[in-house]
């Protein structure tokens, strides 16, 4: 077993290095085809965990492997955290690897950082001196601060709070009691990637996981199988509104609310992003039924914070917002993706296709297949980030 471990270790290398993210399933049929059976691969993948040479990250209910860069340069963390209970267990979570500073007050933290520019910190936002949410707004805000990674690890509600954090510029929120498998992974990841800069919102299963989607719905014979569409109604017109920035929080915001809420169901429910205003979810049908309003309760739990930080006051209040104007209808919606309907538009799509070479389809024939062809907002990523422009459907076109 240990020959075969050490044989196949370069293997997995390579393809996830070319590939730049390879998932446990695709390691699994490589494996197979290899004739290697499912613990040695598991026993590989640990170890070259181990060594830092990739990491994984379960996202939308897939696990996921990337590669990380080797560097000679110790990669700077400072972790602001009152409770020196909780802020030993972050710096034994995140492991060794990193010049790790470990701070107990907003205050010092923020003198802290200004003076050694680190390139993530770890955030509590209950802190003495100054609360987390300034940190992270004065951090993002500063010109030669603003690179940094920001990840805010709080007890406080997370139904307003993870929204502000977003908006201020923080990259991810994890809700305490934290995972200390999730914070390991997610700062190796934030920080030693190879490639592409890792974003959580277009990290989510690409066009590739969702095109493995599309297959296992229209092959799969139990009828509780349920594929369908998640849509951010009204997404365009508060995006011009209120500036592309806005509409990319509120897009954020879904994406991490609808990760968070596969975590804490403990299913295997998938999720995919269509780059637009729309996300995929997939799954056994009576876990869907469950976990569609929850994240329904939760969207429309938030929206009032979503307002109020565009200058729309509560009605309570009896006040006019400061526009004059009625504010733009955010909301979510959810349409179940029928089997007939898909294949139909499937069966279109490969009639145009070479049998021979299918592959994944691309995000435009995955859009027509949930029908999402008008796009009201469109999501693109080069050199300075994801950048939102408003489509083709869009009422301001």
């Amino acid at each position: 077993m240990d020959s075969l471990s050490s044989d196949i270790k370069p293997d997995i290398v390579s393809m996830i290095n070319d590939r730049q993210e390879v998932t446990y399933s695709e390691l699994k049929s490589f494996a197979s085809s290899l004739n290697v059976e499912e613990d040695v691969l598991r026993k590989s993948l640990k170890e070259l965990e181990d060594a830092n040479t990739i990491a994984s990250r379960s996202s939308g209910g897939i696990l996921t492997y990337y590669v990380l860069q080797s560097e000679n340069v110790l990669r700077r963390i400072i972790i602001v955290e009152d409770d020196k209970n909780i802020n030993k267990l972050m710096s034994l979570s995140v492991g060794k690897g990193f010049d790790i500073t470990q701070i107990y007050d907003g205050k010092e933290a923020l003198q802290k950082i200004k003076y050694e520019k680190p390139d993530l910190v770890i955030l509590d936002l209950m802190l003495p001196g100054l609360d987390g949410l300034e940190i992270c707004q004065t951090i993002k805000k500063s010109p030669s601060l603003s690179d940094t990674i920001v990840i805010i690890v709080s007890a406080m509600d997370a139904t307003s709070n993870r929204f502000k954090g977003i908006k201020y510029g923080a990259d991810y929120y994890i809700k305490k009691p934290f995972d200390p498998v999730e914070l390991r992974s997610l700062v190796t990841i934030f920080l030693k990637k190879k490639g592409k800069k890792f974003d959580p919102l277009v990290d989510l299963p690409n066009e590739n996981k969702i095109s493995d989607a599309v297959e296992k719905a229209v092959k799969n014979n139990d009828s509780n199988y349920e594929l369908g569409r998640i849509r951010v109604e009204g997404l365009a017109e508060f995006a011009g509104r209120f500036g592309t920035d806005s509409g990319i929080t509120i897009l954020r915001l879904v994406s991490q609310l609808l990760q968070d809420k596969v975590k804490e169901r403990g299913s295997d429910v998938f999720v995919g992003f269509l780059n637009g205003d729309d996300f995929v979810i997939g799954g056994n049908q009576n876990k869907l039924d469950r976990l569609i309003p929850d994240i329904k309760i939760e969207f429309a739990a938030v929206l009032p914070f979503i307002y109020q930080s565009e200058g729309y006051k509560p009605i309570e209040l009896g006040i006019d917002d400061i526009y004059g104007a009625e504010a733009p209808k955010l909301d979510l919606s959810y349409t179940t993706i029928e089997k007939d309907y898909l294949r139909e538009k499937r069966s279109e799509i490969l009639r145009g296709k070479d049998k021979t070479s299918i592959g994944s389809y691309t995000y435009e024939e995955l859009r027509k297949m949930f029908g999402s062809e008008n796009l009201d907002i469109i999501i693109t990523r080069g050199q300075g980030g994801v950048r939102l422009s408003i489509g083709k459907g869009s009422k301001d076109d």
